[in-house]
């Protein structure tokens, strides 16, 4: 028996895989069934099926797909999965490769959500250049949420918390039911009257049809015209609503919205205390650098300091009049040494050195000194001076000398 074309099963799954790839209604399917053999791997895929009375096809969500999910997936839940079924190769098995699931019942309402949400996107209503900054600081928030349940009291316990000093103002709305949506849009115009520095509308998570008041036109313009910045707080993590694409921010919970809208003050109170130690090191740092400067300039100005010049030149007139009595005194001393030098050799030449060797000198009564007998006449008082004094005489008979060495009478 001839074999022809013989093919491998990898060949074979890869021309089923192919024959499903190119089947444009597979490519993307709605099916809907009953969870079961549902398994969460701890890579983050769901592996399950989907089963009804007729039969049960294997299904996968991988990881990158949860984020979509708002629910967890558990036994006997009927729900619709969007996906494309395709041949897994290695075990030759097709399956459905899920990329959004939605409980039963609420297909219909999924597809509203999308068709809304493209067609406000388009309008630009998502835009992020129209997204406003939510001020860090607030003294004022408002509040847009059902008066009871766990929303409001979460929101108004974490706000006193992180700061006791801001006022809250509570809109009571409607939240869920009919009538709902157009309560929330009056609560935000209501609160954009009183001015608040921010706004915050939500409530608790539920289903899609809880959440639905949310997912209208309404309230996705009312906050998109909102003069005052509006955060979003419409139930758990994996809710979104078109409300949370037209806020300026989403917070994944009530609680979260408080703590992005209200500042921890005592974050600031640490920061002011920073602050504060800062403000004073750097103010004794300053302090520090202008005592020195002042010293040196006080140094300077001791320097320059018209008193500081009189006392040098005072200084200098002392130096100068130590100078000059210092010369004085040496030029008297060479002066004395002189005149004792003078002196000395006067000594010898005076008429009182010789009478201290016995010789007399004689002067008249009037002083006159009297060198000669010829100046002498009888009678005449003379005056005779020795060593030790004089004494007064009478000129008796005056004598000559000659060469017989005769004398004179007194």
């Amino acid at each position: 028996m001839a074999m022809k074309n013989v093919y491998t099963v990898k060949q074979v799954n890869a021309y089923i895989k192919n024959m499903f790839t190119q089947d444009f209604m597979l490519n993307r399917i709605w099916v809907k069934g009953e969870i079961s053999n549902c398994k969460y791997h701890p890579s983050g895929h769901i592996y399950f099926s989907l089963k009804d009375e007729s039969g049960t096809i294997a299904c996968v969500m991988f990881a990158g797909y949860r984020s979509g999910l708002s629910f967890r997936l558990e036994e006997g839940q009927q729900v619709i999965a969007l996906g494309s079924v395709s041949v897994y190769e290695r075990s030759g098995q097709y399956q459905l490769y899920a990329k959004e699931i939605v409980r039963d019942g609420y297909g219909e309402l999924y597809e509203k959500f999308e068709a809304l949400k493209k067609e406000l996107s388009e309008m630009g209503l998502f835009a992020p250049e129209y997204k406003r900054p939510i001020p860090r600081y607030i003294r004022t928030l408002g509040v847009v949420t059902a008066p009871s349940g766990a929303a409001v009291r979460d929101i108004i316990n974490i706000a006193g918390r992180r700061n006791p000093y801001v006022q809250i103002i509570l809109y009571p709305a409607q939240v869920q039911g009919e009538g709902a949506a157009d309560s929330i849009v009056r609560g935000i115009r209501a609160l954009e009257k009183k001015s608040p520095d921010v706004i915050i509308i939500g409530r608790g998570g539920g289903s899609i049809e809880d959440l639905w008041a949310f997912n209208e036109e309404s309230v996705a313009r009312a906050v998109f015209e909102c003069s005052v910045p509006v955060i979003s707080a419409v139930g758990h993590e994996t809710d979104t609503t078109i409300a949370d694409f037209a806020a300026d921010l989403r917070a994944p919970t009530p609680s979260a919205a408080a703590e992005l809208a209200v500042y921890d003050i005592r974050d600031v109170l640490e920061k002011i205390n920073g602050f504060r130690e800062e403000l004073r090191n750097s103010m004794n740092r300053r302090i520090s650098a202008e005592r020195t400067l002042l010293g040196q300039l006080r140094m300077r100005l001791g320097y320059l300091h018209p008193r500081q010049k009189l006392r040098q030149n005072r200084q200098y007139a002392s130096d100068l009049e130590m100078r000059l009595r210092m010369k004085m005194e040496s030029r008297l001393e060479k002066e004395k040494h002189r005149l004792a030098i003078y002196a000395e050799k006067m000594k010898g030449l005076s008429p009182l050195e010789k009478l201290s060797r016995g010789y007399s000198y004689v002067t008249s009564d009037t002083g006159e000194n009297i060198r000669s007998t010829e100046q002498a006449e009888p009678g005449m008082k003379i005056r005779i001076y020795v060593r030790d004094g004089h004494y007064t005489a009478k000129v008796m008979r005056p004598r000559a000398t000659d060469d017989s060495r005769t004398e004179g009478e007194i």
